[in-house]
């Protein structure tokens, strides 16, 4: 897969099957879009497309919004992208001056004069151009013009992308990780550097690492506990994770930490991933550290028995 971060020095498309979206998650309904994309590429000897911006449009519209959370980051969306077999992603870097085009120029100098396009596959309520008045009647309106095809992804498909889209987002924030793997099709996944905490797992017989978001605007799952598989240094470990306050320790601040098992190298500053496999429990406050030392073994077998479940 070519990745391309600016419209500027693109090379010359060939019968371009052309999408748009921000494809945040990827999915499983966004992966329907996206085979259909692939299928008829092939079908015309032709190569696929996909327009996709950074940062998230939102960003750029409403600054003052601190409610946007992402599924993924840019890195992470074009890994998955390319398992799913899309020839080349453009990245436009969304900017005010991109958002002002109208959808008319839209048209002809990005879809037509740079992307060479042969086929439109895009939803029938799909907004573009300046104040999102451009739409798929337009696309249609100028197809004869400009030579190209539109094909309509129709409104039971874009439903089925909408609700995945908002299940994910609000299984997570639930701690329902079952339910947002299955629309995702893969465990959701959180990247971060290791940074020095107080140390206190290490006491109880539980190290941790605490995790750092490369991005803040990554969406972190509900407090609690997790059931986790971690990979570090491109090896995977099984594992439990802590989200929240830790309440049992006073002064605790808000912490992402890992207990990874079987594990006890130094890993300060590295980068790790973590992947979530099962809610287990809430936080809780326990009346002294013994206590939690005792719910930590119970659940870490809980956790081996998730993790030895899939």
């Amino acid at each position: 897969m070519r990745v391309f971060e600016s419209l500027d020095k693109l090379p010359e498309f060939k019968r371009t099957v052309f999408t748009q979206g921000t494809f945040d998650g990827v999915h499983i309904g966004h992966r329907k879009i996206l085979e259909q994309l692939k299928n008829e590429a092939q079908r015309i000897r032709g190569e696929s497309v996909l327009l996709t911006f950074w940062p998230h449009p939102r960003l750029l519209l409403f600054p003052d919004d601190n409610d946007l959370k992402l599924l993924q980051t840019l890195e992470e969306k074009l890994e998955v992208l390319e398992e799913c077999g899309v020839d080349n992603v453009v990245v436009i870097p969304f900017t005010k001056e991109f958002s002002n085009m109208l959808p008319g120029e839209f048209i002809r100098e990005i879809l037509v004069n740079r992307f060479n396009i042969h086929t439109a596959i895009i939803g029938y309520d799909h907004r573009f151009g300046k104040n999102r008045e451009g739409d798929i009647e337009l696309l249609k309106k100028m197809s004869p013009v400009y030579h190209y095809e539109v094909k309509e992804i129709g409104a039971e498909d874009i439903n089925h992308i909408t609700i995945s889209s908002t299940k994910i987002r609000n299984a997570l924030l639930s701690g329902d990780i079952e339910t947002a793997n299955t629309y995702l099709g893969r465990p959701y996944s959180l990247r971060g550097r290791v940074v020095k905490g107080m140390q206190l797992g290490r006491k109880l017989g539980f190290p941790t690492a605490n995790i750092v978001p490369d991005n803040s605007f990554k969406l972190i799952p509900a407090n609690g506990i997790y059931a986790v598989k971690c990979r570090v240094w491109k090896t995977y470990y099984g594992g439990m994770m802590s989200i929240g306050n830790n309440p049992t320790v006073e002064g605790k601040n808000f912490s992402i930490e890992v207990n990874i098992f079987d594990f006890d190298r130094d890993i300060y500053d590295e980068e790790v991933e973590i992947f979530f496999v099962s809610w287990l429990r809430n936080e809780k406050k326990f009346e002294n550290l013994e206590e939690l030392s005792v719910n930590l073994q119970l659940d870490k077998k809980n956790a081996l028995n998730k993790i030895g479940s899939l």
